[in-house]
């Protein structure tokens, strides 16, 4: 499914990233993706937030970044919740903590942040107008998040308690990987290779292991190794690919924005 109009609870179903530079962000990323992006903030706000768009679907949002919200430039998931407030104390009680606490959005909704036992941050998000992504699932758009942690008792622990997520785990070389399930949700793509209830990833931190725990982003591209040299030539740095994934037909690449923020970019088979 590409298209889509809302998410049931626990479903991930948006991702924006903070940037120092909105301006110059929303030029990379357009350039990158092929994006419009509209400066949807309303006048007197200070600040641009630019909603992001394929073939006029919102797919995503850049940014300026709140005063009060932390120095770390990165891309943000949303999971969405029937209700923010309760889904915060869930979170509470099963040894998180709040990054930002709850408030109401400019499109009726109610967002909050909040952090895992390992400090890896996941939006909280009851939707108003504005649904979430609309486009999901093809070159130019969002295609999963994944959490990159060394914790992964703890982090099933966690979210099977604030989202009700189950979870499947195997093992990839001398690592675990973990796909996150919503049972019933119908997403992803009828050919994948994995049930469509899979909302989310987690695996082990990078081959670096300097990343603290984080929640990453994973966008679908047409041409990874032309996507990769296009970011490096607008000053992108890559970390790691581009690369082929053994068994499933994908080729990826790791990379950072020019302002900081980390994502990836995966060529689904039978693109060329």
């Amino acid at each position: 499914m590409t298209e889509r109009n809302g998410y049931q609870p626990g479903v991930p179903c948006w991702v924006d990233t903070w940037q120092p530079d909105a301006d110059a962000a929303v030029s990379f990323y357009t350039q990158l993706f092929g994006w419009e992006a509209e400066d949807t903030m309303p006048r007197g706000v200070a600040g641009k937030h630019y909603m992001c768009r394929l073939r006029g679907r919102d797919v995503a949002a850049v940014a300026s970044r709140p005063e009060e919200a932390p120095a770390v430039t990165a891309w943000n998931t949303y999971v969405w919740v029937d209700d923010v407030d309760g889904t915060v104390a869930r979170a509470n009680e099963a040894g998180g903590s709040i990054a930002k606490e709850p408030f109401d959005a400019l499109d009726g909704g109610r967002i909050a942040i909040v952090a895992d036992p390992s400090g890896a941050a996941i939006g909280i998000w009851r939707p108003g107008a504005h649904k979430g992504a609309q486009l999901v699932n093809e070159p130019g758009a969002w295609a999963m998040s994944g959490l990159s942690t060394d914790d992964t008792d703890g982090a099933k622990r966690f979210y099977g308690s604030v989202f009700g997520w189950d979870y499947e785990s195997f093992g990839l070389g001398d690592s675990e990987m973990t796909l996150w399930k919503v049972p019933g949700f119908v997403g992803g793509r009828p050919e994948q290779p994995v049930s469509r209830e899979v909302v989310a990833t987690m695996g082990p931190p990078g081959e670096s292991g300097d990343a603290p725990p984080h929640w990453g982003v994973d966008f679908w591209i047409a041409d990874v190794d032309a996507a990769v040299q296009r970011a490096a030539d607008e000053g992108a740095e890559i970390v790691a690919g581009p690369y082929d994934i053994p068994g499933v037909g994908m080729r990826r690449a790791d990379l950072v924005d020019p302002q900081g923020a980390s994502l990836s970019l995966t060529q689904p088979p039978g693109v060329d």
